[in-house]
């Protein structure tokens, strides 16, 4: 079938809005109309170059839609089912699957190779050019063909923007607060970034009962809007929010710190180090360059203070329980998730959206689709 997508070609080059052709799913796939697809910095990471890709690439990996048709054999989906997307597939068998941390599933190796799970591809352009899809889902586009392990089957009554926004960031930042950080009544928490992934956690720690959650953001935008869901103080830069922490727990400092920024570098570990207390936690989310290796830490005052440095990916949980979960959540009131959508656009607007998140206008960005 012909549809069309937002493709990139090579990193630093605009989105191209084309239409495409999309072959019918095989065994282990369906065929999705999409109604949405947050707008995540991670396909930036792509475009700028941070996150290699597999190029020519249809972008996008949060997403939501409606299943259209299912290849031989699928039995998990029906036609009508409304679903939400997971950026990263959980198989059910794996060590990791069995075990409860489907973010880990070994499918997770397969995410930056050209072809789809099932081999072969897809995607392809009006001149007969494969295209891989980013992340196995690639969201920016009319349609979309997806591994039955990359689908979370969800209510029909969820619009499609909030659907989207737990393909990834919120259900990441949330984790990084609730799972990761293992935040508790009372804690006081510092959130270093305060785009979708940070506006989440800052929602993780207020609905983990923390007394204090501190946002950091360079943006008085982002700083103001991250008030509205959580946070209690707020601060431009972790050298700020050291004096602030220090006077709210009397010297005491953080209970956890949790990156979430545009990306992560390797200076900014120590600030945060020191920003939390004796035994506390700092949890790394944000992507960092794939080939950085240098980290600042005061290793003495790291091992002699007992702490930790924890990675955390899609919130350190699996997806198949913590979606649905995210989503009663919002229905039930308890996290916003339509107020974290600041502006929508059409497909056509891809490279607009992506302009407006780099000048600090978004919370978060979604496509919609008609």
């Amino acid at each position: 079938m012909k549809t069309r997508a937002a493709i990139l070609r090579e990193p630093n080059t605009p989105w191209s809005v084309e239409e495409i052709e999309l072959d019918d799913p095989v065994g282990g796939e369906i065929l999705v109309k999409t109604l949405a697809a947050g707008m995540c910095h991670s396909d930036e990471h792509a475009h700028d170059g941070t996150m290699p890709a597999p190029f020519p690439l249809v972008g996008g990996h949060e997403g939501a839609g409606v299943v259209q048709a299912t290849g031989p054999g699928v039995t998990e989906f029906e036609v009508g089912d409304h679903i939400s997307c997971s950026f990263i597939p959980s198989c059910g068998k794996c060590r990791w699957c069995a075990s409860g941390q489907q973010n880990l599933c070994d499918l997770g190796a397969h995410l930056m190779e050209p072809e789809m799970m099932a081999g072969g591809f897809r995607h392809h352009s009006a001149a007969g050019e494969d295209l891989s899809a980013f992340l196995k889902l690639g969201t920016f586009a009319e349609h979309m063909v997806v591994s039955v392990d990359s689908a979370i089957k969800i209510a029909s009554d969820i619009p499609a923007g909030p659907a989207a926004l737990v393909s990834c960031g919120v259900t990441t930042g949330y984790g990084s607060a609730v799972n990761r950080a293992e935040v508790t009544p009372g804690d006081t928490v510092v959130i270093v970034g305060c785009g979708g992934l940070g506006h989440a956690a800052v929602q993780g720690a207020a609905v983990a009962g923390a007394k204090n959650v501190v946002a950091v953001d360079p943006s008085e935008f982002k700083q103001e809007s991250a008030m509205e869901f959580g946070a209690t103080h707020r601060a431009r830069s972790m050298e700020e929010a050291t004096e602030l922490v220090g006077q709210l727990t009397l010297g005491v400092m953080a209970d956890s710190v949790i990156l979430t920024p545009s990306v992560l570098t390797g200076d900014m570990i120590a600030p945060a180090q020191f920003l939390t207390r004796k035994g506390g936690t700092v949890v790394a989310t944000a992507i960092a360059p794939a080939m950085q290796m240098d980290v600042q830490l005061n290793l003495f005052e790291f091992a002699m203070m007992n702490k930790q440095l924890r990675g955390c990916l899609f919130g350190s949980t699996a997806p198949r329980k913590e979606i649905p979960h995210i989503l009663s959540m919002y229905q039930a009131g308890q996290i916003k998730l339509d107020e974290m959508i600041t502006n929508t656009y059409t497909l056509d607007q891809v490279n607009e959206g992506y302009q407006d998140m780099l000048d600090n206008k978004n919370v978060r960005g979604v496509i919609t689709f008609h």
